[in-house]
């Protein structure tokens, strides 16, 4: 773990997300942290993962099977005895970039026999089965996966775009799309990848003794033919055994694009160093599905100090060793805000109970522009021109929906770019933190989409909690 931590209580309330109201959401509220989320002016975070790979659900539904008196109790109406919870839950912190991952292994050793599942946070043990923990889905899972569940959604998917908010800023408009894709964009544009399951042996979820064949999806994590920087290929990682397949986590809660640690090295010597100067454009790109996502070269860099427009560094990092076993996740690939910055991604889950019949898969739709690497130059020239940094924005969330405006490649909706002070602060915006949101209503099921704030740990602080009293 890094040195980060959130704890705090666990409660349920009514949660309403333009204007669809959903009851009996459990949730944090977390009393003490050291994490960014009040820097940034957000009120949390709001997970978008498999509820497996939920601390929070995990240590819901093992409470209520363990059926034990608790230590406190949940200021409600009347709480049922299947809502009331431990209130000692702690939870990793998903802005901070764990370095060692949590992974929800399950050691049940037969279809039959009832799941020993460990949570390393409260260091308990219980025992449910698959059955249950499918169940729970429904009732006591992440808001978005527990809509999927429901069947409330009218496809059982959300759709990502960040906008840049460094180098250059502007890009895609940051959207959060639930239920559909955006208006403007067709399905047929996208490339579309499944999802990796994870059998027992691999510590996934053992299936229920009615579906033995099933393998369930334990995180946004998708096959990667192969890895480009600057048109070379790179060599593949002698970390990790040749028998694991090549994957790359899709990751909005991470900042950098991580890897294996001897190819991240071997990015850093091709640069010359962990420092180079930015005046030349680098591409890193992921061949997916057939097709090249190149990472643009704008959101591939940082600036290393201020005052300073020729030195950047490259946003990557190192990352565990996929590991064999069924003792850890089997990505080699992290890929985070710079990579999201340059695509559309849609996450599509599928059948949380039966993913064979419906299985999970993510499309990608690269909106890169083609004339990337010269605006990187020209963005350089500009500031050192200026006498200024690179800008660097961060805004709060809009107090309403921003009107329509332009589309770019695909139909993606462009960012309206903000005018800037010679402070390096934002003209555009005025938000008060708070979102207010506008649905689009469907025949069948419910769709939303949402204008959110996006900066670098992806989208925080604008689901509404209504508090009960």
């Amino acid at each position: 773990m890094t040195g980060t931590h959130a704890k705090g209580l666990i409660g349920f309330d009514t949660v309403s997300v333009t204007g669809l109201v959903v009851p009996n959401q459990y949730f944090a509220a977390i009393n003490s942290t050291n994490t960014s989320v009040v820097e940034t002016d957000s009120s949390g975070i709001f997970g978008l993962g498999f509820p497996i790979n939920s601390v929070l659900w995990m240590d819901v539904h093992l409470d209520q099977r363990r059926n034990q008196s608790v230590n406190r109790t949940v200021q409600s109406r009347s709480p049922t005895a299947d809502q009331i919870v431990n209130a000692n839950a702690r939870f990793p912190d998903r802005l901070k970039n764990l370095v060692t991952r949590w992974f929800p292994k399950n050691d049940m050793s037969n279809p039959d026999s009832l799941d020993v599942i460990s949570n390393p946070y409260s260091k308990r043990q219980t025992q449910t089965s698959a059955a249950d923990l499918l169940a729970s889905f429904s009732t006591a899972g992440p808001l978005i996966p527990r809509l999927v569940a429901q069947g409330a959604l009218n496809l059982p998917m959300f759709t990502v775009t960040l906008q840049r908010d460094a180098i250059e800023v502007g890009g895609n408009e940051g959207i959060l799309s639930v239920g559909d894709l955006p208006p403007t964009v067709k399905n047929e544009s996208l490339t579309w990848v499944p999802v990796r399951g994870y059998s027992p042996e691999q510590g996934g979820l053992r299936p229920p003794s009615d579906a033995p064949s099933e393998v369930y999806p334990i995180a946004w994590e998708i096959p990667v033919d192969d890895v480009y920087f600057d048109g070379i290929k790179l060599p593949r990682s002698r970390l990790s055994p040749p028998t694991i397949s090549l994957s790359a986590l899709i990751d909005t809660g991470n900042s950098l694009v991580r890897g294996p640690p001897d190819v991240i090295t071997h990015i850093h010597t091709l640069l010359g160093g962990p420092q180079f100067p930015c005046s030349f454009p680098h591409t890193l790109s992921f061949q997916i599905g057939g097709k090249q996502f190149p990472v643009d070269p704008r959101d591939f860099v940082s600036q290393v100090r201020s005052g300073d427009v020729n030195t950047c560094a490259a946003n990557l990092a190192p990352t565990d060793v996929p590991a064999v076993g069924g003792t850890g996740y089997l990505y080699s690939w992290n890929l985070g805000d710079p990579f999201l910055k340059s695509v559309l991604a849609a996450f599509y889950y599928g059948s949380l109970a039966r993913p064979s019949q419906d299985p999970p898969r993510i499309g990608l739709l690269s909106t890169i522009d083609p004339n990337a690497s010269k605006a990187l130059c020209d963005d350089k020239h500009r500031a050192e021109n200026d006498h200024t940094d690179y800008p660097d924005l961060v805004e709060p969330a809009p107090a309403s929906v921003p009107p329509s405006r332009s589309t770019g490649i695909d139909g993606v909706p462009l960012a309206q770019v903000p005018s800037m002070t010679k402070s390096g602060t934002s003209r555009f915006g005025g938000g008060s933190g708070r979102m207010v949101n506008h649905a689009n209503g469907v025949k069948e099921g419910f769709g939303i989409r949402l204008s959110v704030w996006t900066a670098l740990t992806g989208f925080v602080g604008w689901v509404g909690w209504r508090t009960m009293v």
